[in-house]
């Protein structure tokens, strides 16, 4: 089979197992494991109704993370015999589709079985995408089950969500969360002890995660597994509250590997686009698509790069970055990874400026010392008779009544009279955008002169 469908279920090896995380490990494979969603999986309820009769059909399943949703795709399918193909919204487009069609056919035919097509955060899929998936879907080729973070009201197009069924997952509360982890520890097969000694483990550190980790099962598991690393790298017999905090305190950084990587990606790729390097920026850009990060962040990191670091010097950068962002929206990964390197190496070889972005800078500085300054009275708009009468707006010069639209007037507050925030550059569109603001600053100074002579 493709090598994108090599994720499809499994009996796990135990090889697999020793290497896996104790999240993976514990994962429920039977109904009686699941903890939690009663409403679902309650006696009479949806869920349960499928698994009796082996059945399954087309779901939506919207929930937070660590809830359950891919658990409960997995059982499913593992109940109802049907073959099982699973890929991420984020990395696969029309072509996957395309062969999972393919692989569910060969399936039918060479084994009478029902594919169910798993795929995670559907939310990603744009509204072409999700219109190519669903005359498959209406000739039940697919058996979709879909699992979303977001609202599918919102991001799952209606002809799609008209034929599938939502199920809402609640958040975990704090007694599902504690089963979940007693669970793994009693489990000496998969659980947090396999293949070691045990370790007593405080009550109250059991408590802690699980009022802590904010429903979320894997988060939980995986909080639990660290906590016993540390332990057992200070030579304890115990694993206590204190290894508990340590553990969440320090999940990202000793833990989530992945998160760390995230962080490293994204710096080396604005940096490389800073130091007006395309050849590096692309590199770091396709590796954080084909590792699996949101391709919409990507994109909103360029727009704001176009703004902090091209700036005057090329104004268009944030036009075509921004484009960028709609031509992802529009085509979908992979084909949008095209606009998306055009970008990319736009930006970089573009000429810098960081103008835009250091005059804001100092205009905080500035309201940060100088507080809430009063805006002068001829700026103020006279709304009301008595603010007329307060002399709002008295004065004012409405500038394209004047020759070159332009007329020279005070615009800051009195105690900041003459004061610069913005330094343009001298590079690209700056040197034009340069001329014109140090001419119409000359023009003030001599108007303050004249009518301030010291």
């Amino acid at each position: 089979m493709d090598e994108l469908f090599e994720g499809q279920e499994q009996k796990p090896k135990a090889e697999d197992l020793e290497f896996s995380p104790l999240a993976e490990r514990v994962r429920p494979r039977a109904p009686e494991e699941f903890a939690g969603q009663e409403h679902l999986l309650g006696e009479g309820r949806l869920l349960r109704r499928l698994l009796e009769r082996k059945n399954i059909i087309s779901l939506i399943f919207w929930g937070p993370p660590g809830s359950g949703k891919t658990t409960l795709a997995r059982i499913l399918c593992e109940k109802s015999d049907a073959h099982f193909l699973s890929f991420s919204a984020v990395l696969s487009g029309v072509d996957d589709l395309r062969k999972a069609l393919k692989e569910a056919d060969s399936v039918r035919r060479s084994l009478g079985k029902k594919t169910a097509l798993f795929v995670d955060e559907i939310h990603r899929w744009n509204k072409a995408q999700q219109d190519g998936f669903l005359p498959y879907v209406e000739k039940g080729k697919i058996i979709l089950i879909g699992a979303t973070t977001e609202n599918p009201s919102f991001e799952v197009i209606a002809p799609l969500l008209s034929r599938c069924r939502v199920c809402v997952l609640n958040q975990l509360g704090d007694k599902e969360i504690s089963h979940i982890l007693k669970r793994a520890i009693e489990n000496r097969e998969r659980g947090l002890f396999a293949g070691k000694d045990p370790l007593e483990v405080d009550p109250d550190a059991i408590e802690y995660l699980a009022r802590l980790c904010e429903g979320d099962a894997r988060r939980a598991l995986n909080a639990l597994e660290l906590a016993d690393e540390l332990a057992r790298s200070a030579q304890g017999k115990k694993l206590r509250l204190e290894d508990a905090e340590e553990a969440l305190t320090s999940k990202t950084l000793l833990y989530d590997k992945t998160g760390e990587e995230h962080y490293n990606l994204i710096s080396a790729f604005i940096k490389s686009m800073r130091g007006s390097d395309p050849d590096a920026a692309v590199y770091w850009m396709v590796r954080m698509l084909e590792s699996g990060e949101d391709a919409r962040f990507v994109c909103r990191r360029m727009i704001i790069f176009a703004a902090e670091d091209v700036g005057l010097a090329d104004p268009s950068a944030l036009a075509l970055a921004v484009a960028c962002e709609q031509a992802l929206e529009i085509a979908g990964l992979p084909e949008a990874m095209i606009p998306m390197s055009e970008t990319c190496v736009y930006l970089a070889s573009a000429l810098k400026s960081n103008s835009a972005y250091m005059a804001m800078e100092r205009a905080k500085g500035e309201i940060s010392k100088s507080g809430s300054l009063k805006v002068p009275l001829h700026l103020r708009n006279p709304v009301t008779a008595l603010m007329k009468q307060l002399d709002y707006g008295k004065g004012y010069k409405y500038p394209h009544n004047f020759p070159g639209h332009f007329v020279i007037e005070e615009y800051l507050p009195e105690e900041l009279r003459d004061k610069i925030f913005f330094e343009p550059g001298e590079l690209g569109k700056e040197i034009e955008l340069k001329l014109r603001v140090d001419e119409l600053r000359k023009a003030r100074r001599n108007r303050v002169r004249k009518n301030h002579p010291r």
